[in-house]
């Protein structure tokens, strides 16, 4: 039986940079969101603690779904296996967002 993929997601996130685990990753129907599910981090058995890695399994600790929008994301790849999922300061200028237009649903302007 195939194991399912595992991709590495690193998206910018209040002035940090997070980098996450996941099985599972699509586009939301939610129009400009990724969604991001069956988060996967490290063994809580291992001797050697981060505390980034930590803060992060307590905050996606009973998240089911996340909804991260696509101007956030910086990168996702498709790993062989799970590393660890880190939060780290983003640096000034070191991360533009992605240009994006408006939606506009009439085609016109409602001048």
């Amino acid at each position: 039986m195939a194991k399912s993929p595992i991709y590495k997601i690193v998206f910018y996130n209040q002035g940090q940079i997070f980098e996450i685990f996941a099985r599972q990753i699509f586009q939301s129907d939610l129009y400009g969101f990724v969604e991001v599910e069956d988060f996967v981090f490290g063994e809580r058995s291992q001797m050697l603690v981060d505390p980034s890695e930590e803060k992060l399994k307590s905050e996606f600790d009973g998240v089911k779904r996340s909804y991260i929008p696509m101007h956030a994301v910086v990168r996702i790849d498709e790993v062989a296996k799970e590393g660890i999922s880190k939060i780290s300061e983003a640096k000034a200028g070191s991360i533009s967002p992605f240009p994006m237009t408006t939606f506009n649903p009439t085609g016109g302007n409602k001048d």
